[in-house]
């Protein structure tokens, strides 16, 4: 699945309308350029893309004050919506994806009721261990590695990072349904945008548009 259409298609949500500028810098601050391809060209053209195909609508603003071209905002359609969660939801039962997907179904996650995402996390733990049951037919755990030579080390690494991968999960169920985070449905969320002209913290330093550099 695509990780950069579902961080930018929540970063717009977030934000009702966002011009480029916004979307990337938040997907810098939740960190995303260093854990997926949210990439600056990559987003940019995630959302060009995107507002092609209808998922998201463009609105041209005014020029700038300092005298730039018109800027466009974006905002999220019905049917950029419709995917946005099908993306998500994905994201949070995958269990055989790299792991940008899932951190960017973690960093999205309140956007759905409380309930959804712990059958959706349940869901997970299911098939996690019903692929480590289809590995363990050909490799014995506890037999070790040595079992198979040296390319025993990657079945090792598999069933390591199934068992590590589930025992997360469990946790994460564990405290979600403790009663941590806030939410769909539930009040205020937590504010993980970035308000217009707020300083990002996690800048990578590049030039910012109008700032004359």
């Amino acid at each position: 699945m695509s990780v950069i259409r579902l961080l930018v298609l929540g970063a717009v949500r977030q934000h009702g309308r966002a011009h480029g500028y916004q979307v990337r810098n938040d997907l810098e601050y939740w960190g995303a350029h260093e854990w997926s391809n949210a990439k600056p060209g990559s987003i940019y053209h995630a959302l060009k893309q995107m507002a092609k195909q209808g998922l998201l609508h463009e609105h041209e603003t005014a020029p700038s004050t300092a005298g730039g071209p018109p800027r466009t905002e974006y905002e999220i359609t019905e049917k950029g919506t419709e995917e946005y969660f099908a993306l998500l939801r994905e994201s949070l039962t995958a269990y055989n994806q790299k792991p940008d997907v899932l951190s960017a179904g973690i960093g999205l996650m309140v956007d759905l009721p409380r309930d959804e995402v712990l059958t959706l996390l349940e869901e997970r733990v299911r098939a996690i261990q019903e692929w480590r049951k289809g590995v363990t037919e050909y490799y014995v755990p506890e037999d070790g590695p040595g079992q198979l030579g040296h390319i025993g080390e990657i079945m090792h690494l598999w069933i390591h990072s199934a068992d590590t991968g589930a025992e997360w999960t469990r946790g994460l169920i564990e405290r979600i349904r403790g009663g941590a985070y806030t939410f769909a449905g539930e009040g205020e969320p937590f504010v993980g945008v970035l308000r217009e002209g707020e300083e990002n913290p996690y800048a990578t330093g590049e030039a910012h548009p109008g700032n004359g550099r």
